[in-house]
């Protein structure tokens, strides 16, 4: 019987793609500690999100690969490492390895929503998340989130809210229930700085950004505070919805942010005979993407419970993740996190700009 040397395990663990980045698993770096007992062969495949949608397609292949060269019994560990996009983000005192926004252009699309349930989806996948509620004007997210208060000040810095193992900060923990902020752009830039340099976030794989609707201060400050891997641009398949989700995407284009796609939210109903009704008009947010030559990430389906769980602080991804909502949503978190971890690896990284 041949005796199964290490280099024959890399040799065929070369042939396994990774069916996202298009190269072998041992160009990419991902196969680590290999261990050799007679006919039994173990390995790491280092993945680079825990929200790999492939994960078990990468698992069977990898298997079968090294099964190929006589290993009666093959242990494949998958771990994950999830890239740093590169780029500098000096006022974060501790490494976001990855920040993404989500907008729109207009209220009322369940860009919170999306926002909330993609950071509890990833945070249940692994990975380390932090959560930030840029609608200074509206923050929702302690609600959605069912973390009402956060912790006291330590050390001169504020100490975010955590539930469902996601990181949060918002304003509505630092004003009174109800009360109005009659901000001008100088103070909305000033707490979104704060929400950045003087939050102890630690080390997080994905800092998400819940940024209020328009095209106004809030989001032209985050991209001079805080460079951005990419947005994800929120929209219903209604035509107004449409013309408003362009105007956010023509901003952040302007603004030399990454384009990670577009999401259609409330996209249909399943009635109870399993047809759909198109409540808001269809395919809207595909069209829309089609005509800006940026991914189409996804649609979400309308279901009663996304807003019972958003009014009792908990996400639809928690409260009910076998519902079509939720399944759409977990499968959003994957598929953003594997276009964040292609655009890291191609090292297609934005220019850091400065807005006077």
């Amino acid at each position: 019987m041949t005796e199964i040397t290490r280099d024959a395990v890399l040799a065929a663990l070369s042939k396994v793609q990774e069916p996202e980045l298009h190269q072998d698993l041992v160009t990419l770096g991902m196969v680590r500690d290999i261990v050799i007992d007679g006919n039994a062969v173990s390995f790491s495949v280092m993945l680079t999100t825990p929200a790999c949608p492939l994960r078990g397609k990468i698992e069977k292949e990898s298997r079968e690969a090294v099964e190929a060269i006589g290993a009666s019994k093959v242990t494949v560990k998958l771990d994950s490492d999830v890239p740093n996009d590169g780029r500098m983000r000096g006022l974060v005192n501790a490494p976001v390895r990855n920040a993404i926004a989500i907008a729109s252009g207009k209220g009322g699309v369940g860009k919170s929503t999306v926002a909330v349930n993609l950071a509890v989806a990833l945070a249940q996948s692994g990975a380390r998340i932090g959560l930030m509620d840029a609608d200074i004007y509206g923050p929702n997210v302690p609600t959605m989130m069912g973390a009402p208060t956060m912790p006291s000040p330590k050390n001169d810095k504020l100490q975010p809210a955590e539930s469902y193992g996601v990181k949060m900060m918002s304003m509505g923990y630092l004003v009174k229930p109800g009360q109005p902020l009659i901000w001008r752009g100088p103070m909305l830039n000033s707490a979104i700085r704060q929400f950045i340099s003087d939050v102890e976030w630690g080390e997080l794989d994905y800092l998400i950004i819940d940024l209020p609707p328009g095209t106004g201060d809030a989001p032209l400050s985050l991209a001079q505070a805080l460079p951005l891997s990419g947005v994800v641009i929120v929209t219903l398949p209604q035509a107004v919805s449409l013309e408003d989700a362009s105007r956010g995407l023509e901003m952040f284009k302007t603004l030399d942010v990454p384009i990670l796609g577009v999401i259609e939210n409330m996209s249909y109903l399943t009635l109870p005979d399993g047809s759909k009704m198109d409540v808001f008009g269809q395919g809207g947010g595909e069209a829309m993407a089609k005509h800006y030559d940026v991914p189409f990430l996804g649609a979400i389906p309308m279901n009663p419970n996304v807003r019972i769980g958003g009014d009792n602080g908990k996400p639809i991804v928690i409260a009910d993740p076998t519902s079509d909502a939720a399944k759409a949503l977990i499968s959003l978190a994957e598929t953003v996190a594997a276009h964040i971890s292609i655009a890291a690896l191609d090292g297609n990284n934005a220019p850091t700009i400065d807005i006077i």
